[in-house]
């Protein structure tokens, strides 16, 4: 568990990922102005983020600058498409430009996508050379099915092994597109189909139901779930989460091992966390084995409501979150490039088929905008080897920045080579009015899932803690009795 950053820390990690933010769009726009040069365009601005600038200078009859609205940035090229009202006119000259070819506008429009790819490509080469930590849970067999669930409902027991869900073969339960985890929250079906095998029986198929909880209207909706967790060594305390705790007051600390609850033997963490929510206020009985000791001790914890409660907070607790040292695999890889590539390539395919899906449970409002893409890379920046992790991040956001930019809306880059292509086959330029107004209507809806999927980004990681998973949000206890 990283330290709280102390608030120069935290300032400068700010900056960082404000500067990979300019990164990730100055090389984008670059391709713009490069291709644009070379084609021999006007270019008028060029800005990184949107609005009025908080920074400019004219060099060479070119502005530079820098806008107030964090949230991308363009090279104004009049001769492109008409975008005066969507990135301002301070054009001075009034004389008409010469129209450019419509091969003219494909090169400079595709040339974005393409700066972002060779950016993810760089990238990608630098890790298979240096590396990146791989985090996953490797094992597919349950390690403890909730009570009620609709897991148990339909019959799945600790100990099975799960080859594959609705037909797709999984590999892990976390860490990569063809785990346990992905398969069951991307599920298109009514049910969830689960092959597995049994230990004394052999291959099962067993088709579940599936739940999705309730969240607060702030909240991202909640994915599917089964109730189940996967198998996994002893079950450790890895964090005290609150002033007071009591756990800790119970004479409990971080790397203790629970053994059980009330008599109920611990399995997996989720299964401890679940415990001690369906136990409410009375007193739990906690058998452990103190880290680095071999004997067992048994204390008595009465969980409490904190004093500071977030609204996911609002119920006793006991102020700790719990772990496996036995759950999480790390290990060093060295991937090349093209497989970065074409993993990610398939992480986007079915991100953008789910949201799509009327069937799945992955929705637009999980999608991340720049403020949940900044929090991504703030914590990631607080792990272990950040610099590694941040180029795999390049990869990944510059592979779907690439992508999504050749979609063939309006504004996008993809658009303006649509138009183009429109204007080659019809050997005559689209008309300036209803384009102008075609683009306008696709910024207001673009901007509009902007401003809904922050709404989302805000609150995520807050609230966090208390045998829950993340990072712990510190909380206070009421002091225990004298």
């Amino acid at each position: 568990m990283p330290a709280e950053p102390t608030p120069f820390q935290f300032a400068l990690l700010i900056f960082v990922v404000i500067m990979i933010f300019n990164l990730i769009i100055f090389i984008h726009e670059l391709g713009h102005f490069w291709a644009a040069k070379w084609r021999g365009l006007k270019i008028d601005r060029f800005q990184i983020w949107f609005g009025k600038p908080i920074w400019s200078k004219t060099i060479n009859g070119v502005q530079y600058g820098l806008g107030w609205i964090p949230a991308g940035g363009f090279v104004a090229l009049p001769q492109m498409a008409p975008m005066q009202a969507i990135e301002g006119d301070n054009r001075e000259e009034s004389e008409p430009l010469p129209p450019i070819s419509p091969l003219d506008k494909i090169i400079v429009a595709f040339a974005g996508p393409l700066f972002s790819f060779l950016l993810a490509l760089t990238a990608a080469c630098v890790i298979t050379v240096v590396g990146k930590p791989l985090e996953t849970v490797p094992t597919t067999t349950i390690g403890w099915v909730e009570a009620g669930s609709p897991g148990e409902d339909a019959g799945l027991k600790r100990g099975d092994k799960i080859l594959a869900i609705d037909g797709q073969t999984v590999d892990t339960w976390h860490g990569t597109n063809n785990s346990v985890v992905i398969r069951t929250v991307t599920g298109r079906n009514d049910q969830l189909t689960y092959s597995i095998e049994r230990p004394g029986v052999g291959p099962m198929e067993i088709v579940s139901e599936f739940e999705i909880p309730e969240t607060a209207w702030w909240q991202r909706r909640a994915t599917r779930q089964v109730g189940i967790s996967p198998m996994s060594g002893p079950v450790e305390i890895v964090a005290i989460t609150g002033e007071n705790a009591p756990i800790e007051n119970a004479g409990l600390k971080v790397g203790d091992t629970i053994l059980s609850l009330n008599g109920t033997e611990a399995f997996t963490p989720r299964q401890v966390t679940d415990l001690i929510g369906k136990n409410g206020e009375n007193p739990l009985t906690i058998v452990y084995r103190p880290k680095g000791e071999s004997s067992e001790k048994t204390a008595t914890v009465t969980p409490v409501k904190p004093l500071n409660p977030t609204p996911e907070m609002d119920r006793p607790m006991i102020g700790a979150q719990f772990g496996s040292s036995g759950e999480l695999k790390e290990e060093w890889v060295h991937p090349g490039p093209f497989k970065q590539i074409k993993e990610t390539l398939e992480s986007m395919w079915l991100t953008i088929t789910s949201v799509a899906s009327p069937n799945s449970s992955i929705g637009i409002q999980h999608l991340s905008g720049p403020v949940g893409i900044g929090k991504i890379q703030y914590y990631t920046l607080l792990m272990d080897y950040p610099l590694n992790r941040i180029l795999g991040f390049l990869v990944l956001i510059n592979i779907n920045l690439a992508i999504l930019n050749m979609l063939p809306f309006p504004v996008l880059d993809g658009g303006h080579i649509t138009i183009a292509m429109m204007e080659s086959i019809a050997k005559r330029p689209v008309n300036f009015k209803v384009l102008e107004t075609i683009q306008l209507i696709f910024v207001f809806l673009l901007f509009s899932i902007m401003i809904y999927v922050t709404t989302k980004d805000i609150p995520d990681n807050f609230g966090m803690g208390g045998g829950g998973g993340g990072k712990p949000t510190k909380i206070v206890f009421p002091k225990p009795a004298e």
